[in-house]
């Protein structure tokens, strides 16, 4: 089969994050821009890069760029371009789009021009004026960036964020992609422990636990791509078979999550089990000043409130202090935190080795990495978890 380009998106600072996991897939070439990896594959990527990545928000296949600053280019251009290589005469193909910085600024009038030239361009192959529309899905995008025009059609359906395992979640909850990011930043490891004394529906213990023992996050999902002609069935076979045989089964790996809501722990405890990792973490409802741990080192790591709503902020920052005290007797240990305060490290008590800009939804944030020392070297690869 023929070179194809994906895309696969993300939210802004986890650009570098898509791009490693894209390489470890097996893929070298790429470019990183704001939001999103490109990346040329075969047509089996598209199966991989689906059940894979964990920090992207979709995977999409790139059907064509271009300059357009009229209705008419756009419409010329858009006609150009194989579509019939994927639809089918059946195909169901909605077109949704965005326009920032461009000429071609009225989304609902590109979506419609979009539309009428993909049309067009099919009547033409199938030879037909009448479309039915009642077979597969293909989400088509047109998104307009300083007149230049991409046009995409969407392989992932329901953004990757949606694993499957969270049935039920908490007010607020962390996205799973970035939960997957603070996990892979922190560089934590399956033979240290990890504790999240805040941890709400439990979404960053899930997501290490899953990291830990190599499980592809998309395992247990649907793709809108499934269907697709294009894609013969034996990649989603063999991709689903390859990601079953990489699960490390013998992983002994010990998380710890709490948190005061015992309603939230039994949340977090349900979609451990539906995520299939219920046996690496210990659940325990309990105030955050309750951690202890007989390990010298390990990792916290933690999503705390914000005080994002009017009168919380003092409370929260109250917490903020009590958490740098607190955390303080785990000394040898690396800390992470991601809040949207910017006086966090004063309220905290200690400035953090690293900063990482992020966004939680629409919210900005940074990401605090305290380091902790590194282990012995004669430790190193004896290394194993006692319990906390």
């Amino acid at each position: 089969m023929g070179k194809i380009e994906l895309i696969a998106t993300s939210t802004f600072g986890l650009e570098e994050m898509v791009k490693i996991e894209v390489r470890n897939l097996g893929y070298e070439q790429m470019t990183v821009e704001n939001g999103k990896v490109t990346f040329t594959c075969d047509t089996y990527a598209i199966p991989r890069a689906n059940l894979w990545l964990r920090t992207a928000d979709r995977v999409l296949l790139k059907m064509g760029e271009f300059k357009a600053t009229s209705f008419e280019q756009l419409f010329e251009r858009t006609k150009a371009l194989p579509w019939e290589e994927w639809i089918p005469e059946n195909g169901k193909f909605p077109v949704n789009g965005k326009s920032i910085k461009s000429q071609l600024f009225s989304v609902s009038d590109c979506q419609a021009i979009v539309k009428k030239a993909i049309v067009e361009r099919l009547k033409e192959h199938y030879d037909t004026e009448w479309f039915e529309e009642d077979g597969e899905e293909f989400p088509i995008e047109v998104a307009l960036l300083k007149d230049v025009a991409t046009l995409t059609i969407d392989t992932s359906g329901q953004g990757l964020h949606k694993r499957g395992y969270r049935e039920k979640a908490n007010e607020a909850p962390l996205k799973e992609t970035l939960a997957a990011a603070m996990v892979m930043i922190s560089r934590w490891r399956e033979d240290r422990v990890l504790i999240d004394p805040m941890c709400g529906s439990g979404t960053i213990a899930i997501e290490a636990a899953m990291l830990g023992k190599n499980i592809a996050p998309g395992l247990e999902r649907k793709f809108v791509s499934q269907g697709w002609e294009r894609i013969p069935e034996k990649a989603w076979k063999d991709a689903r078979v390859e990601a079953l045989k990489a699960i490390r089964q013998d992983e002994d790996i010990k998380i710890f999550a709490s948190d005061m809501d015992e309603k939230a722990v039994e949340i977090a405890k349900e979609n451990a089990c539906n995520a299939g990792v219920e046996d690496c973490i210990t659940f325990a409802v309990g105030d955050m000043a309750t951690i202890r741990s007989n390990e010298k080192y390990g990792y916290i790591i933690c999503n705390p409130p914000y005080g994002e709503r009017l009168g919380e902020k003092k409370e929260v920052q109250q917490l903020y202090a009590r958490m740098g005290k607190v955390f303080k007797k785990l000394d040898t240990w690396s800390t992470y935190i991601i809040t949207s305060d910017e006086d966090f490290e004063k309220l905290y008590g200690k400035r953090a080795s690293k900063k990482r800009k992020l966004y939680n939804g629409r919210i900005k944030v940074d990401y605090y990495q305290f380091f902790g020392p590194k282990p012995p070297k004669e430790m190193l690869g004896e290394y194993r978890k006692k319990d906390i």
